[in-house]
């Protein structure tokens, strides 16, 4: 079987690869803290460069998008810091139960849209950042109504693993916009 040519854009320069400059010994909530870090940024620099664009659809019938991403990050940054572990009482941003998908679904190209959404992702990401450098430690703990108890070490992971797993399809949906790759 022949393999067709692609054309393959690497994203390349500083801030691809600072990304990954953060401790790798030394205390456990500076190295957890950093790969977080590493992780939103990797969302940031497959999303960086388009404005319309990061409204595209993946495949059909999925609603899978960029902005879609960006939206349903700032929704589980919303919920494990703001609300389980601060316990505050916050509404949800992008979905309801009437819709329950709208932070795929309502990621429409609309400049307003994008704008909106990247604003509700950075203060999601900015809130959660002060609420781990405040923290005491790493034990602290917080109550879900589907996990029960969860400490900051494990939201702080599962956020980790939630990034990785997104920005994976990421990846797929960028290369499918301009062919642009990496890490």
């Amino acid at each position: 079987m022949e393999i067709p040519d692609r054309r393959i854009e690497l994203f390349t320069g500083d801030e691809s690869e600072q990304r990954f400059s953060g401790p790798a010994t030394g205390e456990e909530r500076g190295i957890l803290v950093a790969m977080l870090g590493a992780q939103r940024a990797t969302l940031r620099l497959k999303c960086s460069g388009l404005g319309a664009q990061l409204a595209l659809r993946s495949v059909p019938p999925s609603s899978l998008s960029l902005l879609g991403l960006v939206r349903h990050l700032a929704h589980v940054e919303r919920r494990w810091f703001r609300s389980v572990l601060a316990g505050e009482d916050v509404a949800l941003r992008f979905s309801s139960t009437a819709a329950p998908e709208g932070d795929f679904d309502g990621a429409g190209p609309e400049p307003e849209v994008v704008a909106a959404s990247w604003a509700a992702w950075e203060a999601e990401v900015a809130f959660a950042e002060a609420f781990a450098a405040q923290a005491p430690h790493l034990d602290i703990e917080g109550r879900d109504g589907w996990r029960g108890p969860v400490s900051l070490r494990w939201v702080l992971l599962h956020m980790i693993e939630e990034y990785a797993r997104h920005n994976g399809h990421a990846d797929l949906i960028r290369e499918r916009i301009d062919g642009a790759v990496g890490v």
